[in-house]
């Protein structure tokens, strides 16, 4: 399963046209939302030069990018914000270019909404615990007990990011995700300007640019946020980039590709994107002896070329 972002923003930030521009998903933007209306979900591919390397040189007929998806909520408020208990990471998008806009105190007004959302969280959990507590429960007083101190840390003013002991596995909180702030403007992105161009060909797009894409560089934090590392599967068919964590195995990567893979997982051949590169084909690798077989537990380094053996 992909790994997930949300975007946040203050109305009038440009959220929803960062969204589009990293999305390429063409959704509505609107000054004004409700509870009832509905997030944006689309894919955010990954920039990587590599995977067409890799492409030309066993001529795959399908090249596929790792992506990530994203969510963009219609506005802030509890309700609306709770749609991104499930994301890894937080995308705030700062209004840089209105007459007096100030990103930074949008930046802190953005973080009080998501505490504020925590707080009714917690406060939500707190209800349901202190009645299951009235049956004796030793785990549920305990639960209640640390539920309570919650929500006067959130009532502090502070994220449970900066909680010191253990959080209870059943809150999905905010205030604990990586948040990256977007800029929206001349100090930061142009948003308007990267959506029209995510709407044409990669080579026109490239020609109005005066160098890489700012969204390539979104990206990029949003995996160094996560720690994410991208292995490659090279097929005449298909060959095409995945993500992990760092510190992942082959049969975490085996997972990602499919169940029955990881399931049957009997071993693995790795070798390196730059030393496959290099050789020019999976035979001349093995000549070299570049190529090596690993089991489940190798942890998979970034840039891993892995052809996974399995019987289901």
């Amino acid at each position: 399963m992909a790994l997930e972002v949300g975007i946040v923003g203050l109305p009038n930030s440009g959220k929803t046209t960062l969204f589009n521009a990293l999305t390429r998903a063409g959704a509505e933007i609107t000054a004004y939302a409700s509870v009832t209306d509905k997030p944006n979900v689309g894919m955010a591919t990954i920039a990587d030069d590599r995977l067409d390397r890799l492409a030309r040189i066993v001529s795959a007929k399908k090249v596929t990018p790792a992506a990530i998806r994203v969510v963009d909520v219609p506005g802030t408020g509890p309700q609306l914000l709770g749609n991104l208990r499930q994301v890894d990471a937080i995308l705030a998008v700062l209004d840089g270019f209105s007459d007096g806009a100030t990103p930074a105190d949008d930046l802190e007004t953005l973080r009080l909404e998501l505490l504020v959302a925590d707080r009714d969280h917690v406060e939500r959990r707190h209800e349901r615990v202190q009645k299951e507590a009235k049956s004796g429960d030793a785990a549920k007083r305990a639960e209640l007990e640390t539920l309570t101190e919650l929500l006067a840390h959130l009532d502090a003013g502070r994220a449970l990011a900066e909680w010191p002991g253990e959080l209870p596995a059943e809150l999905d909180p905010l205030t604990t995700k990586p948040l990256l702030a977007v800029e929206n403007g001349t100090g930061g992105i142009d948003c308007k300007l990267e959506a029209e161009l995510a709407e044409l060909p990669d080579e026109e797009a490239a020609e109005f640019r005066e160098g890489p894409s700012a969204l390539d560089e979104v990206v990029r934090r949003l995996k160094d946020a996560l720690g994410l590392i991208t292995f490659f599967t090279v097929g005449e068919k298909e060959t095409r980039a995945w993500t992990l964590r760092s510190g992942q195995t082959a049969l975490d990567a085996a997972a990602t590709i499919h169940t029955d893979i990881a399931r049957g997982f009997i071993r693995c051949e790795v070798i390196s994107a730059e030393d496959l590169l290099d050789a020019g084909s999976h035979a001349e690798a093995a000549k070299r002896g570049t190529q090596r077989l690993e089991g489940k537990t190798y942890v998979v380094a970034d840039g891993d070329v892995l052809n996974i053996r399995f019987n289901v």
